[in-house]
């Protein structure tokens, strides 16, 4: 069975944890909260989430992808030289990557952006672009194991891609 980390810190964007969490399950796969180990988290409106596991124990061959939602969260979890490194071998062994809106923050820390095409939240544009990306303005970008969108309202193509990859 296929198991998938979903990042969480506090201020994490709803929708863009539990939609892929919850629709992953749906197709049979594993997915497991996975934080910075302080065990629980507060969405943007306060609503938790329990870490399932913490990042110092999660190992990147265990898993066959991370999705690095957004909010605010991505801006904590960049911060902690555990999760780049964690979303950074996950790349360098091939592993799926999907990240939505405001996510691409960790994708520039554990800097794995250089000669990718992405997408994001407009916001971040200049990030993922200073970091060495081509940004297209669209739903959902696929280069390789790396999967992005922009917002909550691209999440059934950023779904479809993640499910479709690890499905391939």
């Amino acid at each position: 069975m296929k198991k998938v980390a979903v990042l969480v810190e506090d201020h994490y964007q709803v929708l863009e944890v539990w939609y892929p969490y919850l629709r992953l399950r749906e197709e049979g796969f594993t997915t497991l909260l996975v934080g910075t180990g302080k065990g629980s988290y507060k969405s943007k409106e306060g609503y938790p989430a329990q870490e399932e596991l913490p990042v110092k124990k999660a190992r990147p061959q265990e898993f066959d992808a991370v999705v690095i939602p957004g909010g605010y969260a991505p801006d904590i979890l960049r911060r902690y030289v555990e999760i780049n490194e964690f979303v950074r071998e996950m790349f360098s062994l091939g592993k799926c990557i999907a990240c939505i809106c405001h996510g691409g923050w960790v994708l520039v820390s554990a800097g794995i952006l250089k000669g990718k095409k992405v997408t994001g939240f407009s916001a971040i544009k200049d990030d993922l672009i200073n970091a060495g990306a081509q940004f297209i303005d669209q739903e959902v970008v696929v280069d390789g194991n790396l999967i992005t969108s922009r917002n909550p309202y691209d999440l059934p193509a950023f779904c479809a891609e993640l499910i479709k990859k690890l499905k391939g």
